[in-house]
């Protein structure tokens, strides 16, 4: 087993793989926490709202941090109300409440478990991985371990191309939406608001702002104009395990191939949810199998039509949103954007859908195409002198680096033994994995792969294609 193991990052994954690894050690472990000066370790970005209008998109039964005790999370929640089910979609605060729980139990524990953890307040500045360890820099300190996760989470926010400097300057071109939201105040005053973008985080920024600006009107623009798909009042549950499908995709790995076969086996149940909700389990064999050709043409063609499909709203978001369109307050548009330029203070957005430019005009534009997983060309530090150095090598769609399926990353076609990641740096390895129930299970087996007592045996990278 790796006797000292440091952590990289202060949000749920990094949360969730120490406290299977505190769980679980049975000889002496010492673990270096690098929480990157997050004030709560465990929220994050993705739970670090306050807002009682933010929820989660998965139903509270399934949040739990540990693949044992899926329902931990409702069990917290109903501490404090009873009466919540497990079906409801809570708020995100008090998700961000139970993971900072969590991590508090967690190193409480440590300390009966015979694991040292020793909590360093900040990012990892630079790494070096090497065949037998790894080596962690922060400030002037050197630290050398046998093994080291990247739990990063999310990637610092870039302005899309075409954005004038001057308007990121001044505030009127907003790149992070949530800091705008933490420091938005009620305010009676007319404004025209553009958001970029129309997937979740888009829905989070419209349902804020206009409960705090009244007489905010807004206009929310994607390539397809669509909202995401909302998820059925009631829990579904597949009537079988998808197999028969899954072995057809499997048989047949091809974007296009894949959409007929979903297309048929959605249209022979009631609801297209309940299939879509069937491939959860097999999403990351079956984009392992796709070769690179396919997944580019996936990408290209219908990575816009799962996402919103596979990512649904809660109803009570759904219904709020439709009330702001009824209202007249919120309109949607088709467009991709390809500038943004000042117009006598206010913000000109160019649009351009099928070959032809329009433009749009509003105060303030708002930047919500979501999470961001480039490592090519990101500003995180760490991340940027990983790549730099050749230590890790990105995953050619901008889905984080190159992986193995268990999360070990790659550099020139080579797994490093002992270094990983989780959650997000891992979508190019295995697309779905920066939900909970993906990110719990990452956790359980990277840490029952870290604590064994032999390590398993190299195998070489087999790339798509």
């Amino acid at each position: 087993m790796f006797r000292r193991v440091a952590i990289i990052g202060g949000g749920a994954a990094a949360v969730a793989l120490l406290s299977e690894l505190v769980e679980r050690a049975s000889a002496p472990l010492h673990l270096d926490w690098y929480t990157g000066g997050a004030e709560r370790p465990g929220r994050g970005v993705a739970y670090g709202t306050e807002s009682p209008r933010h929820l989660l998109n998965v139903r509270a039964a399934s949040m739990g941090m540990f693949s044992g005790s899926p329902r931990s999370f409702l069990d917290f929640a109903q501490r404090t109300d009873a009466g919540i089910a497990g079906t409801d979609f809570l708020p995100r605060r008090l998700y961000g409440q139970y993971l900072e729980g969590e991590a508090a139990h967690a190193l409480a524990r440590s300390r009966h478990r015979g694991v040292d953890v020793r909590v360093v307040p900040f990012a990892a500045d630079a790494m070096v991985p090497e065949a037998d360890g790894v080596t962690v820099v922060q400030g002037e300190r050197a630290t050398r371990v046998d093994a080291a996760v990247l739990a990063i989470g999310a990637l610092p926010v870039r302005p899309l191309a075409g954005i004038d400097p001057g308007l990121l300057a001044d505030g009127r071109y907003v790149i992070d939406p949530w800091a705008l939201l933490a420091r938005a105040a009620p305010d009676s005053a007319p404004r025209e608001v553009a958001l970029v973008g129309l997937g979740l985080t888009a829905m989070d920024v419209v349902l804020e702002l206009a409960a705090q600006w009244p007489n905010a009107r807004f206009v929310a623009f994607s390539r397809h104009g669509r909202l995401p798909e909302a998820h059925l009042p009631l829990a579904t549950v597949p009537e079988d395990d998808g197999g028969a499908l899954v072995d057809a995709m499997r048989d047949a790995p091809e974007a296009g191939r894949w959409l007929r076969l979903l297309r048929e086996a959605i249209a022979a149940t009631e609801d297209w949810r309940v299939v879509i909700d069937s491939l959860r389990p097999n999403t990351p064999s079956l984009w392992h199998a796709l070769p690179a050709a396919e997944r580019a043409r996936f990408m290209r063609h219908a990575r816009w039509a799962w996402e919103r499909a596979r990512h649904r709203l809660p109803p009570q978001v759904q219904q709020q949103v439709q009330a702001l369109e009824q209202e007249g307050r919120l309109r949607r548009v088709c467009g991709r954007l390809v500038g943004a330029q000042p117009e006598q203070g206010r913000v000109r957005l160019e649009l351009r859908r099928a070959g032809a430019c329009t433009s749009l005009a509003a105060d303030l534009a708002i930047q919500t195409v979501g999470l961001d997983t480039d490592v090519r060309s990101t500003a995180h530090p760490l991340m940027r002198q990983l790549v730099t150095n050749g230590h890790v090598t990105p995953d050619p769609f901008g889905l984080g680096c190159q992986a193995t399926m268990d999360g070990q990353l790659c550099h020139d076609g080579k797994p490093w033994p002992r270094l990983f990641g989780i959650g997000s740096l891992l979508r190019g390895a295995r697309w779905e994995s920066t939900a909970m129930p993906e990110i719990r299970l990452q956790a359980r087996l990277l840490a029952a792969r870290m604590l064994a007592p032999a390590q398993v045996p190299q195998r070489p990278v087999t790339q798509p294609g």
